[in-house]
């Protein structure tokens, strides 16, 4: 039966009339989920067939009218997929016309081609605006000069040839001056600056340290001349010295102090020359000492890098120290920090500009030129050979010295603020002098205190014991007795002090008024003073001082200083002046 209604499915319009999907060239298996029969054209033995396949039908239907509308159904459902087979194809045809298109279009870079013309036709516009401003300014300043009397007019054609030649004379004119400078004139135009951002560098111990060289040797040439002018100021050459105080004051006398420098200046330049070149010239007052260079190390152990830093670290931390210091020196000489010693300044200043302001220019060089070339070979030569001198008449040494830095001020505001005045007492008694908590030293009138209280009730030391300047604040650490057992005993925190005769420790645990775990040792009873290095895994030499004594049978520790070199020149200079003076007075005993 399904065999007849596919013979007898289309009536109307033939096959072969429908386009021919085999022919297409987008086709492809996976286009529709259905084959699609394509019929050849009839011919007469299938239209005796046909003829058949009629008779059959007419039978059928005359057997029964279910069959024959069953076969109308199925032969609409074939009808639908065949249309919905090229509706597939004709979409897919669609979106293969699309990609093709938007291909072509990337290749030709359309947009771009876009972009640029328009840049090229603002660029136009902006030429021809230019050109406009440039010939109406021109044809505004011509009506405006005065008018002279008009010579008689010639004919029309002449008077129309004069302007085109005018025009084109003014246009060539435009165009030869635009070519010319307006390259220079676009580049005037505003363009914001380009913030670029350095990359910083990680730390290494290597680069640490070749920089710390770098700056050294870039220092060396200032050193240098600074060493040679203090060499000529305190005539570490005679002659040298005398001829060049000769000649300075000869030229400042004939005015000529500042050719003679540049003159120095440029034969300094020509000697650098020559040394460039290969010449080998010294031109030095003071022999310059060759310091030995050490060959950089490729590998380096942890505690070596470590060593290393900690060395580059010191010398930056001293450096950047003394930096500090002068520039905190001048800001407080100028704030008026001291009153006293900027006062000197201000009085200077005034008397400079009154003379300046008198004076002609001839004779205030002539007078500051022999002041200063008195003041550079002889003034100062005096004074450092005299320090008692320089110290009581040396205007700017004595400024300079007594000029506090902010590192100063504020140890200064922080022991005026730790000391607490009595509430009662007697003008003449002690504690009305001198605030509670301090000791005071009988010849120089200073006050001495620690953090207990005035320091020789704290150790139990006569008034006139007092600690040495240079540790006036003492030094932080930690005394380790290892004769002593419990940990409590074994190790201690406190601050070290060096007077006079004694060695003095604070222990940060004792209470106000006790110093039993407070301790002094005298001077003359260490038998020996040496550098320690508490924990061997450690690089570098160590943070502590062993001191031995009769009544220790293992040396006390003072471990974890800062500054522990500084603390054992201070104490090793203190016990050898000690015993100097105990062997010079025991032979009179």
């Amino acid at each position: 039966m399904r065999k007849h209604l596919d013979r007898i499915r289309f009536r109307g319009q033939r096959r072969d009339e429908f386009l021919d999907l085999a022919e297409s060239p987008n086709t492809s298996d996976t286009e529709c989920t259905e084959e699609i029969v394509i019929k050849p054209r009839t011919s007469v033995k299938e239209t005796e067939e046909l003829r058949e396949a009629e008779g059959e039908q007419q039978s059928e239907a005359q057997a029964g009218p279910g069959s024959f509308s069953a076969a109308l159904q199925e032969d609409q459902r074939t009808d639908l997929n065949e249309v919905k087979g090229h509706l597939e194809i004709a979409l897919l045809e669609k979106h293969f016309l699309q990609e093709e298109l938007r291909k072509l279009k990337e290749e030709s870079n359309v947009e771009s081609l876009k972009q640029e013309l328009e840049r090229e036709r603002s660029r136009c516009n902006e030429l021809e605006q230019k050109i406009n401003d440039v010939l109406r300014s021109s044809l505004e300043d011509s009506p405006s000069q005065t008018p002279k009397p008009s010579p008689p007019l010639p004919p029309p054609s002449t008077v129309s040839s004069t302007d085109k030649q005018k025009d084109k004379l003014s246009d060539s004119f435009l165009k030869w001056l635009y070519n010319r400078f307006g390259v220079y004139i676009e580049d005037f135009r505003f363009q914001p600056e380009e913030q670029t951002v350095e990359t910083e560098e990680p730390l290494s111990a290597k680069r640490l340290t070749e920089n710390m060289r770098r700056l050294k040797r870039g220092f060396r040439p200032v050193t240098n001349f600074k060493r040679n002018l203090s060499a000529l100021s305190s005539w570490y050459s005679v002659y040298t010295s005398a001829i060049a105080f000769i000649v300075y004051m000869y030229a400042a006398w004939h005015g000529w102090a500042v050719p003679m420098f540049l003159f120095l200046a440029i034969l300094r330049l020509s000697l650098n020359y020559l040394i460039a070149r290969g010449w080998r010239i010294q031109w030095s007052i003071v022999p310059e000492v060759s310091e030995p260079v050490e060959p950089p190390k490729e590998d380096l152990t942890v505690s070596e890098k470590f060593q290393l830093v900690l060395d580059v670290a010191q010398k930056a931390q001293n450096l950047f120290g003394k930096m500090a210091n002068i520039l905190e020196k001048i800001k407080n000489l100028f704030m008026w920090v001291q009153p006293e010693l900027t006062q000197k300044l201000y009085v200077g200043l005034w008397l400079a500009f009154i003379s300046s302001c008198l004076l002609p220019y001839k004779l205030l060089g002539f007078i500051i030129g022999v002041y200063a070339g008195i003041k550079f070979f002889i003034i100062d030569f005096i004074f450092k050979s005299c320090p008692k001198l320089r110290q009581r008449y040396d205007t700017p040494y004595i400024i300079w010295t007594n000029l506090p830095t902010d590192l100063q001020l504020k140890e200064r505001s922080n022991t005026t603020l730790s000391r607490r005045v009595p509430a009662a007492g007697g003008r003449g008694s002690f504690g009305a002098a001198a605030p509670l908590g301090v000791s005071r030293d009988e010849d120089g009138g200073r006050y001495y205190s620690t953090k207990r209280g005035t320091f020789h009730e704290v150790f139990n030391l006569p008034e006139c014991e007092h600690p040495l300047t240079v540790c006036e604040n003492g030094w932080r650490c930690c005394l380790i007795n290892r004769d002593r057992k419990t940990p409590t005993d074994y190790i201690r925190n406190g601050v070290l002090y060096v007077t006079e005769n004694h060695l003095c420790f604070e222990s940060s645990s004792s209470r106000s008024g006790s110093s039993k775990r407070n301790k002094v040792i005298k001077l003359t009873d260490i038998t020996d003073i040496q550098k320690y290095k508490v924990l061997s895994v450690l690089p570098g030499s160590g943070m502590g001082i062993s001191i031995a004594t009769p009544s220790t049978q293992k040396p006390m520790v003072f471990g974890a200083m800062i500054h522990r070199d500084e603390a054992f020149d201070a104490i090793n200079t203190q016990y050898m002046k000690i015993n100097g003076i105990a062997t010079a007075t025991n032979p009179e005993t």
